[in-house]
């Protein structure tokens, strides 16, 4: 069959644009039995929050002098260190840094830094120099070349990002398993798995997208036979991150073959009255990752999760006149487990009387070197292979 008597034969010509936007991007293998093996959880606090005003070094005069009206003081921050304090908000944060399951890392950043929040985004994602357009995430690299399909890689979101997709192999962006059973049910994948010639799969454009429809038919069928084999009975935070965590463990506790999960939380862009918005998003991140973790801690799967948490710049360390903060450059960064070797702060505090030309904080570790430790010592992957060069490796795992 060609593709144009395909086309007329089935509902495929139509059908593609009701297709969801989560089911672009998909691949699949047989699914295998996989157990104890060790997954990572990366989110991104996007918008560029304000690490100044997260971890906080309330005794430094600078801090307070550079932000006269939205500095913390003692009592708005809760204790780490005799020099640094956490966002009161943060509460759930604080029990995971005192039971030794949260190590802080200042300083994260890279040369020449952007402050669009696209660019940026892109060079977090990717894992590039600032100066390097690449097409492909560093987590869909590691898809690439150590996994063996999509769905080893999802995102609880509508949409792919940049992050999860590789060039031979993207992962998969769902926020919904049965939603997306149903979806690849409909007629017209129905019509493509019945129709389609084998032999069209080797086609360079066309075969790509009948081999990732074909696929994601299959994908779809393992994803939500698996995912109903746990419901989380514990209490998440009723809000949209707190949902997206309570499925990635549902999806992690009813042992699905995945090693990489991503998810956001936004609002972090504070240009204007940014403490009470910086607060209550702390508070939805710190309230729906301590119900991550108690629940993860139930079924004994905390043991083989990694969290790690970026934004994709910092902020100025100097406050705006509109009660708010413009975008920045380094910033800290949040690992939790409970395999860590280095609990507790990593890294200088911030230099506040050593700032660049433009008062943003000079970063001291290249963020790369975050994901090579998490590729090496985690993920048991050759970080050089992934990320294209050799980065120093941290020693937190």
């Amino acid at each position: 069959m060609d593709r144009r008597d395909f086309l007329k034969k089935s509902t495929f010509a139509s059908g593609m644009m009701l297709i969801p936007s989560f089911l672009k991007g998909m691949e699949f293998i047989k699914p295998e039995s996989i157990s104890g093996f060790k997954n990572v959880i990366i989110i991104q606090l996007s918008g560029g929050n304000d690490g100044l005003n997260t971890i906080i070094p309330h005794r430094n005069d600078s801090y307070h002098n550079l932000r006269p009206t939205i500095s913390k003081s003692l009592n708005e921050t809760l204790k780490l260190t005799d020099d640094l304090g956490i966002n009161k908000a943060c509460l759930g944060l604080k029990e995971l840094f005192d039971n030794g399951e949260m190590t802080i890392i200042n300083n994260v950043g890279y040369p020449n830094p952007n402050r669009s929040h696209f660019r940026s985004r892109d060079i977090w994602h990717s894992g590039s120099d600032s100066s390097e357009y690449l097409k492909t995430g560093w987590a869909g690299r590691y898809l690439d070349s150590y996994c063996q399909g999509a769905y080893q890689a999802i995102e609880h979101d509508s949409s792919l990002s940049l992050i999860l997709k590789g060039k031979k192999t993207k992962g998969i962006a769902v926020t919904n398993p049965k939603q997306l059973f149903q979806a690849t049910r409909e007629t017209y994948f129905k019509n493509i798995v019945k129709n389609t010639d084998q032999d069209l799969l080797n086609e360079d454009n066309q075969g790509y997208l009948y081999k990732t429809l074909l696929e994601t038919y299959s994908s779809a069928d393992y994803i939500y036979e698996r995912s109903k084999i746990y419901a989380s009975q514990t209490d998440y935070p009723g809000n949209s991150f707190g949902k997206s965590l309570k499925g990635i463990s549902d999806m992690i506790n009813s042992g699905l073959n995945t090693r990489v999960y991503y998810s956001t939380l936004g609002g972090f862009d504070t240009h204007v009255n940014q403490n009470a918005t910086q607060d209550q998003l702390l508070k939805i991140y710190s309230e729906s990752i301590s119900a991550l973790v108690k629940d993860l801690k139930k079924t004994g799967k905390f043991k083989d999760t990694l969290i790690l948490t970026f934004s994709e710049f910092g902020r100025r360390a100097k406050e705006n006149g509109s009660r708010g903060t413009d975008h920045g450059t380094a910033n800290n960064l949040f690992i939790i487990g409970s395999q860590l070797k280095q609990p507790g702060v990593l890294g200088n505090a911030p230099d506040l009387s050593n700032l660049d030309n433009n008062g943003d904080l000079i970063y001291d570790i290249d963020f790369r070197s975050i994901y090579a430790t998490v590729l090496n010592r985690w993920l048991d992957a050759d970080d050089t292979i992934v990320l294209g060069k050799n980065f120093q490796k941290l020693n937190f795992i």
